[in-house]
């Protein structure tokens, strides 16, 4: 069977592999931006990852662009940004589309496991949340209104599993 940590992904030093170094880690995969109103929750991303990292846990952030153009930068400034503003210590994978023909397999298996309001398959916007278990499989979505602070007790419940 297939799991999310098997899907290609592209890191930001540009190699092709997969989130097979996090196979057995519940993980909060999250479509980031440098330039958005969402753009705030790294802090609280951080907090989580700081918090969870000893017991098993990862936030993993994915560039996006397509949302109002409110990820410009390429990955060496989106990653001293991050850096330099939140303290980011979590993975910061290359930027990537979230929707359309072009969209990351990471993205089409997560939004096709766990689709938005009404059924949609596409995702609305920046910071838009996927929870993942231990066994790799998506257990819930997150809008991007929700903060991160609010998904704890969730991550804690898959910690404990």
């Amino acid at each position: 069977m297939t799991t999310i940590t098997d899907l290609p992904v592209t890191r930001a030093d540009g190699s092709v592999g997969t989130l097979a170094d996090h196979a057995g880690k519940v993980l909060l995969i999250v479509n980031v931006a440098s330039k958005c109103g969402f753009t705030p929750q790294y802090e609280g991303l951080e907090a989580l990852q700081r918090r969870y990292a000893d017991r098993g846990f990862s936030v993993l952030g994915f560039p996006c662009n397509q949302f109002g153009a409110q990820e410009p930068g390429d990955a060496a400034e989106i990653a001293s940004f991050c850096s330099l503003t939140y303290d980011v210590t979590f993975p910061l994978y290359a930027k990537i589309d979230v929707n359309g023909e072009n969209a990351a397999p990471l993205f089409r298996a997560l939004s096709a496991e766990a689709p938005g309001l009404l059924g949609s398959k596409s995702i609305k916007w920046n910071f838009t949340k996927f929870l993942v278990n231990r066994s790799g499989q998506v257990v819930e979505r997150y809008a991007p209104t929700t903060k991160p602070e609010a998904l704890a007790a969730d991550i804690e419940r898959l910690l404990d599993a």
